[in-house]
């Protein structure tokens, strides 16, 4: 159930999460329910989507109380209907209620970015072209947010600055150009224990040629390009390095980039501006 997920990070994720909502207790519940109350909640879909969160949700359930009893009813990927019941949860209701804020917190987020995904990697399902993901997240829940882009069919580009290199316009300005810039990644991966790859970012046809001259790259960033400057772009290229097109791209234009023949489309709008699904938990009182 933990996907691709680190447990430890998730573990650290959760704990912190816990501690920004309880404090010093749940004092609504400390003072209405009588402690040891049973009882019995069950998650609803209110909106049509892709489920993401859901073993994130159990975990969740289980640090808060691992005699609480979770039900799975469904599972990450699944296509979701408003009225489905994804899980239930039964024991004791001071701790649903502790975890169910952040349960539903989470499990919108991701199910929201997940629905989102899919919804291009429908558009794209004709193309070679693949949707990724990018560092436009939320501080903290960037690795909740590529998961729900991965579950929902993306690809995640890089995890942060530390895992691959890309070289965008400030990189190469403040290096004094293509060449200073390229040579000089060159020089410092070849220094390095591990492998990291080089992705370098264009704003125009004339660094695209420049960059093709040098070579040494993984791949090549064509950013804020038009389609008919994309298809150019995409013809010069002509195979040899990976394409990645930024800049603008939305559900309703992913189509067009991908007809201009990219190989990927990287879109900020997975993350940074997604609506969350709506969901609910609903409680049962136990005799």
């Amino acid at each position: 159930m933990m996907n691709n997920l680190d447990k430890q990070e998730l573990q650290a994720f959760i704990i912190h999460a816990l501690k920004e909502d309880v404090g010093d207790g749940d004092h609504t519940s400390l003072a209405t329910i009588p402690q040891g109350r049973q009882g019995k909640a069950e998650l609803i879909v209110k909106e049509n989507g892709i489920l993401a969160g859901l073993a994130v949700a159990l975990e969740v359930f289980n640090t808060v109380d691992a005699s609480l009893e979770v039900a799975l009813l469904a599972k990450d990927g699944d296509i979701i209907r408003v009225g489905d019941r994804v899980l239930t949860v039964k024991g004791n209701i001071h701790a649903i209620l502790m975890a169910e804020r952040l349960v539903l917190n989470i499990m919108q987020r991701m199910s929201g970015i997940a629905t989102t995904t899919h919804q291009v990697t429908e558009v794209l399902k004709s193309f070679k072209t693949k949707v990724l993901d990018t560092r436009k997240t939320t501080p903290g829940l960037r690795f909740l947010e590529k998961e729900a882009v991965r579950i929902g069919g993306g690809v995640n580009h890089r995890s942060g600055l530390y895992d691959m290199i890309l070289i965008k316009d400030n990189h190469v300005d403040y290096a004094g150009g293509i060449r200073q810039a390229l040579t000089a990644a060159q020089q410092y991966v070849a220094t390095r224990p591990k492998p990291l790859l080089i992705e370098i970012e264009v704003r125009n046809l004339d660094e695209l040629e420049e960059v093709l001259a040098i070579g040494k790259v993984d791949r090549i960033l064509l950013d804020n390009f038009d389609f008919d400057m994309l298809k150019q772009a995409v013809e010069l290229i002509n195979g040899r390095f990976v394409s990645e097109a930024s800049g603008g791209i939305t559900l309703e234009n992913a189509k067009q980039y991908a007809a201009c023949g990219v190989d990927f489309i990287s879109m900020g709008a997975l993350t940074h501006s997604v609506k969350s699904l709506d969901m609910s938990l609903k409680a049962q009182l136990l005799n």
